[in-house]
């Protein structure tokens, strides 16, 4: 068995204990969550993915299990073309590519936290739209992000591969990237038309019997040994299928940071672990920014144009931590304006307070 796959293995079943911790002990009740719970867990689980960076900093080269100076070679070369190494040992081309390694993964971390503001977005509307009760928010989610987990292993690793036999393929992703973020930074306030309206929800309308009520916490349920669906499954279906669509964006974006498929799916899936905590952050504060949009525009034009001259790139001495200082400029920029220039109130609303 390689060391990529027990890599792998070992972080699966990482992920997969502390999913356990979190639905069988934290979330074993369930209840609406508080401000302060949330706050908590977003800085628990933020501190987990900032975490892994050090690790990289430090045991990065045993992702690919690299021994010698003919095996890093080849790694880089397949994955992380973009690196100009300065020294010439083995020591002292290792420790530059674990650093790499690491300002990679934080970079693509950071990327996938901003783009999912805009998830968090969507799957408050549609949480409110079928008016789910709050205190089935945090199962709702667990399931949701748990099936996010697993489409995303799997579109990651296809698309390295895709990746290897078609380099074109980049070219595709940085335009439709910048066709993305152009479209954001220009569309209205708002989140699309009424979910109830998707094809999607028609769909299952047609397909599945839907109970019309909400029974406790049950996705579906037997009656006269038939199976119903309740409305709290076509809600799980529909944030499954959001995160697929921010998938086509998230992915991609982060391709534009490194083609290793270990830190895109690390950087995705620590990124993801805390969306759940972080939604109900976000929720109360949603309002507050109004600048996030526009700053997830532009971080989707600036990976877009990334991919667009990956190959130039390395000529041009274009360092990892370039990116890295652009997106955190951004985000910082993005809370910071929306602090100075708030979302002024509308006169109704002053009058009716």
């Amino acid at each position: 068995m390689s060391i990529e796959i027990i890599s792998t293995l070992i972080f699966l079943v990482f992920i997969t204990a502390v999913l356990l911790v979190d639905l069988l002990l934290v979330g074993r009740k369930t209840h609406v969550i508080s401000m302060r719970e949330a706050t908590v867990w977003s800085v628990i689980w933020i501190s987990l993915g900032l975490s892994f960076y050090f690790f990289l900093l430090y045991y990065g080269h045993l992702l690919h299990g690299i021994d010698s100076i003919e095996q890093l070679r080849e790694i880089v070369e397949k994955y992380n073309p973009y690196i100009q190494f300065k020294t010439s040992t083995f020591e002292g081309m290792l420790k530059e590519y674990k650093q790499s390694q690491a300002i990679n993964y934080i970079s693509g971390y950071f990327i996938e936290k901003t783009l999912s503001i805009d998830n968090i977005f969507v799957m408050l509307m549609i949480l409110q739209s079928f008016s789910v009760p709050q205190k089935d928010y945090k199962m709702v989610l667990f399931w949701g992000i748990l099936g996010a987990i697993v489409l995303r292993f799997i579109f990651i690793f296809a698309g390295v591969a895709i990746i290897q036999k078609f380099e074109w393929v980049l070219l595709v992703f940085g335009a439709f990237l910048i066709f993305q973020g152009i479209k954001i930074f220009f569309e209205k306030d708002g989140h699309g038309k009424d979910p109830h309206e998707s094809w999607l929800f028609k769909y299952l309308s047609r397909h599945i019997k839907i109970h019309p009520n909400y029974e406790k916490e049950k996705f579906w349920f037997r009656e006269n040994g038939q199976l119903i669906f309740t409305p709290l499954f076509v809600v799980l279906v529909m944030i499954e299928f959001s995160d697929v669509v921010f998938a086509f964006d998230s992915i991609p974006a982060i391709f534009a940071v490194s083609r290793d498929p270990f830190i895109v799916f690390f950087s995705n899936i620590f990124a993801i672990l805390g969306l759940r905590s972080l939604f109900f952050l976000v929720a109360n504060l949603v309002n507050k920014f109004r600048y996030l949009k526009p700053g997830i525009a532009v971080l989707l034009i600036f990976v877009g144009i990334k991919l667009l001259f990956h190959s130039k790139l390395k000529s041009w001495g274009f360092q990892p931590e370039y990116s890295l200082y652009f997106i955190a400029f951004v985000m910082v920029s993005s809370i910071v304006l929306s602090i100075i220039f708030p979302k002024k109130v509308l006169h109704d609303e002053l009058k009716s307070h």
